[in-house]
């Protein structure tokens, strides 16, 4: 878990980052000018900043001078200038990244993701990425480029099982034990609708079914 600022003065592309950022377990801590930035970088410990370029009151980039007065701390730079100049100047000034708007918020996350493992700070638990989709079990939630996809926590209990039984063969009554216990009256039929909403909801093609037998997850997972 890390503690990032997002500085954006947009409040919406601000929000959206923060939620996003949450599903890894992080602590997001929003800043929407250059002077409230340098107050909360002060006040705060914070582990990574994400960082517009274009703020009201004091710009991103004196922001960034004015930090590296005193720390090294991983800031990744975001805006909608990309021309050459402006990026050789982010990094002129020491910035550790840089992305243009429009972005991915899936890319994003992978370049804080990277900053944070290249600064030695750990990352958490039980968050995982399949495909362009990032599944957080302790929060029941998962999310794709588009934002957070509706998932019931039995599909993502049943993920998770395939999860941790990959390229294993589980049988329809396995799932039933797993998932539901001893005492649901769930029907074969049932599972196999959950299994269609899961390939539907997470767009992915890595659970298979094995005629007479039952499923089988078969796709690389990373935290």
């Amino acid at each position: 878990m890390a503690t990032i600022m997002v500085v954006e003065d947009n409040k919406g592309t601000n929000k959206a980052i923060c939620e996003y950022m949450k599903t890894a377990r992080h602590i997001l801590i929003p800043a929407h000018d250059g002077a409230e930035a340098l107050k909360m970088f002060r006040e705060e410990e914070i582990d990574l900043i994400v960082l517009d370029i274009m703020l009201p009151q004091i710009s991103g980039v004196a922001v960034l001078h004015e930090i590296r007065k005193s720390s090294d701390i991983p800031i990744l730079m975001l805006t909608a200038v990309d021309d050459e100049y402006t990026q050789a100047n982010s990094f002129d000034e020491l910035a550790d990244d840089y992305i243009t708007k429009p972005f991915s918020m899936l890319l994003l996350g992978k370049r804080i993701t990277a900053l944070l493992r290249r600064s030695g700070k750990k990352l958490a638990l039980n968050t995982f990425k399949i495909g362009d989709v990032i599944v957080d079990f302790p929060g029941y939630t998962a999310f794709d480029d588009n934002g957070k996809i509706d998932i019931t926590p039995k599909e993502l209990e049943i993920l998770k099982l395939f999860i941790e039984n990959k390229g294993l063969v589980l049988s329809r009554n396995q799932i039933l034990d797993d998932v539901w216990g001893d005492d649901c009256a769930i029907i074969d039929r049932t599972i196999d609708a959950y299994i269609r909403n899961l390939r539907k909801k997470l767009k992915l093609d890595c659970i298979t079914t094995v005629k007479g037998i039952g499923y089988k997850f078969e796709m690389e997972v990373s935290k």
